[in-house]
């Protein structure tokens, strides 16, 4: 063996051993807790406060490890590929040769070893390798990052923010195993999920659209929003000014009824009188604005924090989008959150006698890829009905049908109170399948939804009493008419 094969083995060696204190590395960041931490961090531990300092940024240090693991073991390949190509004849049996050491050398020496021990003895090696860590991070962290966003770019589907090398993934995997094993039941591993995707949700997805808003006028009277209140069964609506880009305020029924007892509301007879003693502007509270881009998880942080129950989402224009309340947030938690007065609601799906399942047209299209085991790339529609829409290339109609992968979609609807023609709910079926029932015959969908599929029913993802849902666009509406006299009395 000359002198440069040696040279090139030694420097394998040492890659492979690098490798190994990565993946030990990886082990150890991956199992330490953030609270054991912190109490190291108070003890004076050396390390504690670099720790913490990785820790707090996990992801993106486990990720850059990964990175840096996977380099040193595939240069060490190449240098011993190198030293059996110059030591053994023919070149096909030196690359095997190699081949076949490397894979027993990084499986034991860096799969099982490093990573082994990485568990066994978390704090220990995470207190050691924390200060180099952070400044390999910000040396190289920029690049694992522009290579998780490539990675993310070509995947078909949803990618994962930080990486799916992060201990987030490895917690859902370890969710899943617990579930086979029947340490947890189905609904407890969805609701765990669920707490990962929180973060992965956006507000747009789970808002109350604009169109659907249920708001007063600031210049209305407390008897007035009183009576809005009692009939659709909001806690919480919305003030506007000139229009609902111009939200002014919130206001709330407790604040509604307090003042109604105190005698300020009035008991004339008129409305003008109510207007002039209160008027809706003096008791609204400030309303919170967030970008419809926000992240859920960020914004229900931020909501316990103000003690507010209520956020505006607005749209890149600085428009209103829609409206979401924690109740919206904690229901794509702990799914779909219903009282008494939800009973006539329809549910977001409904499996049919026949085979068909009737699903909200507010729906979105990732719940419907796991509904149908489909995989659905569109980007630019997020929701069943504006997928329907985007295949006719219009605004469907109610009885209007289309085939989208292999899936037969037939739209359902009616009018609205200002007579206005909505999709509230979408037949679907597989294309090659048949209906042996009467739930969806033809002529029968324009009144499928009924009185209260009029206004579109809730689809999981939107708020309900405590607050706003997507029902009772006719409230506000009838507000605009100046007619809510009439409607507050004859609810």
């Amino acid at each position: 063996m000359t002198t440069s094969s040696t040279t090139l083995l030694v420097i394998a060696v040492v890659l492979v051993l690098a490798a190994g204190v990565f993946a030990g590395a990886e082990a150890a960041l991956g199992t330490v807790s953030r609270a054991r931490a912190e109490a190291l961090d108070r003890q004076g531990r050396f390390g504690a406060s670099q720790l913490l300092t990785v820790l707090a940024d996990r992801p993106r240090h486990i990720n850059l490890l990964l990175l840096l693991r996977l380099g040193c073991e595939l240069a060490a390949t190449v240098l011993v590929t190198l030293v059996c190509l110059r030591a053994v004849h023919p070149g096909g049996v030196a690359v095997l040769v190699a081949v076949l050491g490397m894979l027993v050398v990084s499986y034991v020496l860096v799969g099982v070893g490093p990573r082994t021990l990485g568990r066994q003895h978390p704090y220990a090696i995470g207190l050691a390798v924390a200060g180099p860590v952070r400044v390999l991070g910000r040396v190289l962290g920029p690049l694992s990052r522009l290579l998780i966003m490539v990675g993310n770019a070509i995947t078909p589907g949803r990618g994962f923010r930080e990486g799916p090398f992060s201990s987030e993934v490895e917690l859902r995997e370890l969710v899943d195993m617990a579930q086979e094993r029947g340490v947890v039941d189905a609904g407890e591993r969805e609701m765990i999920h669920s707490v990962f995707e929180l973060g992965d949700t956006v507000a747009r997805e789970v808002m109350v659209p604009r169109t659907e808003i249920v708001w007063i006028e600031q210049h209305k009277s407390v008897r007035q929003a009183l009576a809005l209140s009692l009939r659709t069964g909001y806690t919480r609506v919305p003030v506007i000014g000139e229009s609902v880009d111009d939200i002014v305020g919130v206001v709330n029924l407790k604040d509604l009824v307090r003042a109604a007892m105190s005698g300020d509301a009035g008991n004339g007879g008129d409305r003008a009188g109510d207007r002039t003693r209160t008027s809706v502007a003096e008791l609204m509270r400030p309303a919170s604005f967030v970008p419809d881009s926000k992240r859920l998880d960020e914004l229900l942080r931020e909501m316990q924090l103000t003690r507010n129950h209520m956020a505006i989402a607005v749209d890149e224009y600085g428009g209103t989008a829609g409206l979401l309340t924690i109740e919206d947030i904690l229901e794509e938690i702990v799914g779909e959150i219903t009282d008494e007065s939800d009973t006539g609601e329809r549910p977001p799906v409904e499996h049919l006698s026949d085979g068909t399942v009737r699903v909200s047209a507010r729906l979105p299209v990732d719940d419907l890829d796991e509904l149908f085991g489909t995989e659905l790339d569109q980007h630019d529609v997020e929701t069943v009905g504006g997928l329907l829409a985007q295949r006719l290339g219009r605004v469907p109609l109610p009885g209007t049908e289309a085939e989208i992968a292999g899936l037969r979609m037939r739209a359902e609807g009616g009018k609205d109170d200002r007579g206005r023609v909505r999709v509230t709910t979408v037949l679907i079926r597989p294309a090659g399948e048949r209906r042996t029932g009467g739930e969806a015959q033809p002529g029968e969908s324009a009144g499928s939804g009924g009185p209260t599929g009029h206004h579109g029913p809730n689809n999981g993802h939107n708020g309900h009493n405590n607050g706003h849902n997507g029902h009772g666009g006719r409230a506000g509406r009838d507000q605009q008419d100046g007619d809510e006299e009439r409607n507050g009395n004859r609810g």
